[in-house]
């Protein structure tokens, strides 16, 4: 079974090797490794490519995944949220799939960040029609980050930007709409 470790809207390339694999145990035991994937994501801006990173509780030493927790300092939800809007606004499936999002930044409270990281990977998954089974490890994988590349797909911005790359799967969702699935499956 493939090991993966927990992302926060994960890159295109954590969902290609999730959708070849068809199943994938998520590392809850893993140390928390500060800046990573694991509490940010990559999305496309007007100006560029930009990150958008969840804080957390100070963590010392060797920290599980499965126990970092979300902290609320400098209103995070609210800015990222604000960030989702302004780069995927226009996008042609941005309002169909607003509401499910919106959720998680304004009604939804997570303590743990890999709670907050699955919840938000089972809507992508269902939105996406990807059907694949996750679950969360007992003990320590060393799970490795994929490292697979798509298929350029449409991007809002790639007139003035060009494609980017491996973005959050927000942006292929947003962009893409149902068609997300045909990039994630699609042989190469």
């Amino acid at each position: 079974m493939l090991s993966l470790p927990s992302a926060y809207l994960a890159p295109v390339s954590w969902y290609l090797a999730l959708a070849a694999a068809g199943s994938a145990e998520i590392d809850a035991c893993e140390h928390y490794v500060k800046q990573t994937w694991r509490n940010r994501c990559r999305i496309a801006m007007p100006t560029g490519p930009q990150d958008l990173v969840i804080p957390v509780q100070a963590t010392q030493g060797h920290v599980a995944m499965r126990d970092v927790r979300i902290s609320d300092h400098g209103n995070w939800r609210h800015h990222h949220w604000s960030a989702l809007r302004t780069a995927y606004g226009k996008s042609p499936f941005f309002e169909y799939y607003a509401d499910d999002f919106a959720s998680f930044y304004h009604e939804r409270r997570y303590d743990f960040l890999l709670d907050f990281n699955q919840a938000l990977h089972e809507v992508v998954c269902r939105e996406i029609d990807l059907s694949v089974t996750i679950k969360r490890s007992s003990s320590f994988l060393n799970a490795q980050f994929p490292v697979h590349s798509s298929r350029p797909y449409y991007q809002v911005f790639a007139q003035q930007l060009g494609f980017l790359p491996d973005l959050s799967i927000a942006d292929l969702l947003f962009n893409m709409g149902p068609e997300a699935l045909l990039v994630l499956t699609e042989e190469k």
